[in-house]
């Protein structure tokens, strides 16, 4: 990876390139201190010391940290995200979304310009439901119209300034924008967290506990890291078989290719929509600033995943078996609606092409979804272990870190998939020179 990043800039266009993100980088850094005008920030940040574990923390996890200081980034681009997802799952569903995308370079244009409409009216319902629901416990010095309506325009434009960086990254500098603000924002965290769990493990601790601590820390970081370069590289090649064609007076085809298959089909999806049906009920009676006993009091403690795997309270990890069966059950989900294997057999079929011993039409389409089940079980596994091995720490050790579970996966992802981006582009560039001399 050094190697990779000394070479690329040694090469001008690519060093402006990484130079500018790395500008931009600076600027969404700066921005996340700047606070929101009429916010009482020593109100919020004590209220969410409180929170630390529950609803909200992987909301500042993706934030760098601007959520707690409720900074003019305070949505940062989590609006965006969703906007995204809901488009993404809206293209499977409305036939005129899907011819779009189905268009070329003018229909994804079009679908990123939806998008960005859609997530400003998220980050205006998200703005306000935050100004007008903790505003009234003390978030705001005076809570009043003017008050409300500043905190709504400076969060909407927050989040669109990052929505804008974050596509100007991507044109102008490397890799995917939004996917490189989201990561250093969580890397943002990455200091502090190592600095508590010394303080928690190591500092005050006789020397050889102290070694002992920091070893099992390192191992299992490493250990998970690992686990999702694994994960992420982890592919099924089906070998397909092309039939030969006469065009013209020449014979053609014949070749042989392959269909990956990811073994984490669906990515870090699957966490990201079982964390969000856990949260929204515990977020909407932290901002309607209700206190439920009884029966739904005992429900959203169990949904709350700082109580869960607890010693003290281990009927409250009932949340977390039922968690796991929504990772489970979205890795399923979101594959089956992004990935058609009746459409893929299909294109096979007119394009001469089969998967040996396996005949063309559905039968190639059973083959596949037969496959696509085994290999998506197998990354919802790995899914589960990462995601559910923080809240086994965090239960039995109060170790609670941004960087784990659902953060790690998207750091290593965005991280292999930049250097990947640095490495074709400096391929190119090598090409283009053979070319030109």
């Amino acid at each position: 990876m050094l190697t990779t990043l000394k070479n690329a800039f040694k090469i001008k266009e690519i060093r402006n390139k990484l130079l500018y993100t790395l500008g931009m980088l600076v600027v969404i850094r700066l921005g996340s201190q700047l606070p929101v005008p009429g916010v009482h920030r020593e109100y919020f940040s004590a209220w969410f010391t409180q929170q630390t574990g529950g609803a909200f923390e992987l909301l500042d996890a993706f934030t760098g940290g601007s959520f707690e200081n409720m900074s003019i980034f305070a949505l940062n681009i989590t609006p965006y995200i969703t906007s995204s997802i809901i488009m993404q799952l809206l293209t499977i569903a409305i036939p005129k979304l899907e011819e779009m995308q189905k268009d070329g370079e003018d229909g994804r244009k079009k679908i990123a310009s939806i998008t960005r409409y859609v997530t400003v009216g998220l980050a205006l319902i998200q703005s306000a439901a935050m100004a007008i629901g903790f505003g009234r416990s003390g978030l705001l010095q005076e809570f009043n119209a003017l008050n409300v309506i500043t905190v709504i325009f400076a969060l909407t434009a927050g989040s669109a300034f990052l929505m804008w960086v974050g596509e100007r990254i991507t044109e102008n500098g490397i890799g995917n924008g939004i996917s490189v603000v989201l990561v250093i924002n969580i890397i943002s965290r990455l200091p502090e967290d190592f600095i508590n769990l010394y303080r928690q493990f190591i500092q005050g601790e006789p020397v050889a506990v102290g070694v002992l601590a920091a070893v099992i820390i390192i191992a299992v970081v490493i250990g998970m890291i690992v686990l999702v370069i694994l994960l992420n590289g982890g592919t099924r090649k089906i070998p397909v078989q092309y039939a030969k064609k006469v065009q013209g007076r020449k014979m053609v085809g014949g070749q042989s290719s392959n269909i990956p298959l990811k073994v984490n089909t669906a990515g870090v999806i699957p966490i990201i929509f079982a964390s969000s049906l856990f949260q929204l009920p515990l977020v909407v009676v932290n901002l309607v600033g209700a206190n439920p006993t009884g029966v739904w009091g005992e429900i959203l403690n169990g949904m709350n995943s700082a109580n869960w795997v607890k010693p003290s309270a281990p009927w409250y990890s009932i949340g977390l078996v039922v968690y796991i069966v929504l990772i489970i059950f979205f890795a399923y989900f979101y594959t089956s609606v992004t990935f058609n294997p009746l459409e893929i057999a299909n294109n096979m079929k007119k394009q001469g092409g089969f998967i040996p011993g396996i005949r063309p039409g559905k039968p190639t389409s059973d083959y596949l979804s037969r496959i696509l089940n085994y290999i998506i079980f197998i990354g919802a596994c790995g899914l589960t272990i990462i995601g559910v091995l923080p809240f086994i720490f965090s239960g039995i050790f109060n170790a609670t870190v941004s960087f784990a579970g659902t953060s790690l996966i998207i750091i290593v992802s965005v991280i292999l998939e930049t250097m990947k981006s640095v490495e074709s582009q400096m391929l190119v560039r090598n090409y283009k020179g053979f070319l030109n001399d």
